[in-house]
């Protein structure tokens, strides 16, 4: 009797997302957040260097192999944690009003939000201009890793 309860909860979520008005401006306000999210990457980057240089220092030089991936430990961090945490936004998602929601109605958790973040550098390093083009095409304008994690960015 449960397993209809839940299958009628999943129908009534992906009726609210076939909203129009959920997904106006979303393109633009996703291409605005990945610039602020980078740079705030970036800016966080800064103080791990240092950190990661007295790693290198106290391991007598092993620890300086951590730069070249210093980027990833920075980034997939704050991917997990912001976009699977209670606001299902990146901070620069959350200064444009948008949110990352699963099609299913189940919140977006740290592993999914980091598995969207690695699809997204993975496919945009294949599919450069055509990650963003899949917007135009796609119900929802999802992009093709959001297609495939049945994810939707909406306004939040």
């Amino acid at each position: 009797m449960s397993h209809s309860y839940d299958h009628q909860a999943e129908n009534h979520n992906v009726g609210a997302l076939d909203d129009i008005a959920l997904y106006d401006g979303v393109r633009t306000k996703r291409v605005l957040a990945f610039f602020i999210d980078y740079a705030i990457v970036l800016a966080l980057c800064v103080p791990m260097a240092v950190l990661v240089f007295f790693i290198g220092i106290f391991t007598l030089g092993l620890g300086f192999f951590l730069y070249p991936i210093l980027f990833l430990l920075v980034a997939i961090p704050y991917i997990g944690m912001s976009m699977g945490g209670p606001n299902q936004a990146t901070p620069g998602m959350r200064m444009m009003g948008i949110r990352l929601a699963r099609l299913d109605g189940h919140p977006v958790d740290f592993m999914l939000a980091v598995v969207h973040g690695v699809l997204f550098w993975a496919l945009n390093a294949v599919l450069t201009p055509f990650i963003l083009l899949a917007t135009l095409v796609l119900d929802r304008k999802q992009t093709v890793h959001d297609w495939l994690l049945g994810t939707v960015v909406v306004r939040g």
